[in-house]
């Protein structure tokens, strides 16, 4: 017998007593009964931990999206915080000192000639607008770039309708020229493409030019402000948002996300020729190789890791002039010793870099693909040197730069000679490197073995062979530093941009570095030619013709690059 029970919460709660319920009589009824509400029991308990767990995952999304906003959080104060120190970095006193940094030598070399110039004006009484008599020994200004257009400025002689001494006239007897260099800001403008249309008479038909062909179908940009952007945050090291706002100051709106997506499309563009670049460089019978450490914002961390920039340096223009360099960036998360295996998997020649022990497997004679023998550099060793040097100039430390020194002068005087000529003339110098070693080892057997300068001897006989590699072909160097030359701009850049978004980024800046540098390497500004090589892409020029748009085949008129300043 079953019975039909509304579902109540009374029942399940126990609100109302037994007695109050109208139950049934007989035994096997009542034995019925409960079996009933055991079930009715049963399905509400099911339904009621169905809801705990519904209930449960609602506040695990509820705690997974209060930890996103406190990281997202964390993440905007940290960025709040390190664009407080950046400021304080350009308009305060900076409490970091770079000692011997480049960049911070040529910023006092600047004050102190700045200053100087104001010393004079002082002393000598007189205006900034006139020009000093400089002393003797200050070198002579350089006269201005043929180049450059010349706007010219006439400036009527007063007597021109007679002398004003005695009424007189006034005839020609030459002319003063003073040439003062003037910068004019870059200007926008907007280019209308205007493309009429015509009808038949007779058949209706309708004629039209097709719309203008755009690198960035997407976008209102020319070529020329596209280049402008990725010279400015790549070769000038402007960030994007630093870009739009000085845009904003000329009047026109250009939002940093516009900038980015431009930035993403011109990569993209640009492949092609980064990979041409690239198969240039691994072909080179020698690389430099370097690398330097980028921070990377980590996604969803607010913290920065450590990625790495590379460089794959082809230069052999000091024994082949007509040789055409090619600098190739890659960019990777981390240093293992598989990323330059990765990047160097095509190549097979003489490899110049630094005693990094992630190279050590590309040595191996039995790789595939090729025998890559390694050359080191003799400027890491005389850097060590002269560390200890500097602490302590009575050590034996001197004695080994002069040695090394010695090295350099021969080198200067081989500099631009064949091949041949320049391993002749090293002889002396494996006489020397020898030389070098033999008194290494006689330091070493005397001095404390965890002295400074052991440990910098040290690190020079552990090279040896690879020291001693440069002397036994023309076509090596001494040191490793076209490559570490290569990487300054990276340098400078980074304390402007301060981190990469993301790995991607770091990606995207390797392939605008390869470009930019190698435009500069071969005497390209990279302005002008990005400009003109982003119009031909984008009018269709072929892609099985992509090597005419490399640097050293570019037929721009502009070659003037800014080799010594762009760094």
């Amino acid at each position: 017998m079953l019975f039909d029970w509304p579902d109540s919460p009374i029942l399940l709660t126990g609100a109302v007593s037994p007695e109050q319920l109208d139950l049934p009589s007989d035994p096997d009824d009542l034995r019925a009964f409960a079996v009933q509400m055991q079930a009715r029991l049963a399905v509400s308990e099911q339904a009621l931990e169905a809801e705990r767990q519904e209930l449960a995952a609602t506040r695990n999304e509820l705690a997974a999206a209060k930890n996103a906003v406190v990281l997202t959080t964390l993440q905007i104060e940290k960025l709040k915080v390190t664009l407080a120190r950046l400021r304080r970095m350009k308009f305060g006193q900076s409490s970091e000192r770079m000692a011997l940094q480049a960049d911070q030598l040529e910023l006092t070399l600047e004050e102190l000639e700045a200053e100087q110039a104001h010393a004079e004006c002082v002393i000598e009484g007189k205006l900034p607008d006139r020009e000093p008599n400089a002393p003797a020994n200050r070198p002579r200004r350089k006269p201005l770039p043929d180049h450059l257009p010349r706007d010219e400025v006439i400036h009527t002689a007063p007597a021109t309708n007679g002398c004003t001494a005695c009424g007189g006239t006034m005839s020609a007897l030459g002319e003063d020229v003073t040439e003062v260099l003037e910068y004019v800001p870059g200007s926008f403008r907007v280019v209308r493409h205007v493309r009429p249309k015509l009808a038949c008479s007779c058949c209706d038909a309708i004629s039209q030019a097709p719309a203008p062909a755009l690198p960035v179908p997407r976008g209102k940009a020319g070529s020329g402000l596209l280049a402008h952007v990725v010279v400015s945050k790549f070769a000038d090291h402007l960030p994007l948002y630093r870009q739009s706002q000085i845009y904003a100051r000329e009047g026109v709106d250009l939002s940093r996300s516009t900038l980015a997506d431009w930035l993403g499309q011109v990569s993209w563009l640009l492949k092609p020729l980064v990979d041409r670049i690239a198969d240039h460089a691994m072909a080179s019978p020698k690389l430099h190789a370097d690398d330097t450490p980028v921070p990377v914002l980590a996604p969803g961390t607010g913290k920065t890791a450590t990625g790495r920039l590379w460089v794959y340096l082809r230069d052999n223009r000091r024994w082949s002039p007509s040789d055409k360099p090619a600098a190739l960036f890659r960019y990777s998360p981390d240093r293992k010793g598989e990323r330059p295996r990765e990047h160097l998997k095509t190549f097979a020649g003489f490899l110049q870099a630094d005693a990094y022990a992630g190279f050590e497997r590309l040595y191996d004679p039995n790789r595939e693909g090729g025998t890559i023998s390694p050359v080191a550099c003799w400027a890491h060793v005389r850097r060590k040197l002269y560390d200890v040097f500097k602490a302590d100039n009575t050590s034996a430390a001197a004695v080994a730069i002069e040695k090394i020194k010695e090295l350099y002068e021969i080198e200067r005087t081989i500099d631009a000679e064949p091949p041949e000529i320049r391993r002749r003339a090293r002889k002396l110098s494996k006489l020397k490197i020898l030389d070098f070693f033999v008194w290494a080892d006689d330091i070493l057997a005397r001095a404390s073995a965890r002295s400074p300068l052991a440990e910098a001897l040290r690190y020079a006989v552990k090279l040896k062979p690879q020291l001693l590699a440069y002397t036994e072909d023309g076509r090596l160097e001494i040191d490793n530093n076209l490559a570490e030359n290569a990487l300054r701009g990276i340098c400078v850049g980074r304390k402007n941009w301060l981190f990469a978004g993301a790995d991607c980024g770091g990606e995207r800046a390797a392939a605008m570095y390869s470009l930019i540098e190698t435009a500069k390497l071969n005497g390209v500004n990279p302005q002008a030619w990005l400009a003109d090589v982003l119009d031909r892409i984008g009018k269709g020029h072929p892609i099985n013709r992509i090597d005419e748009l490399l640097p050293w085949n570019w037929g721009g008129t502009d070659r003037h690059a800014s080799a010594a300043g762009s760094n």
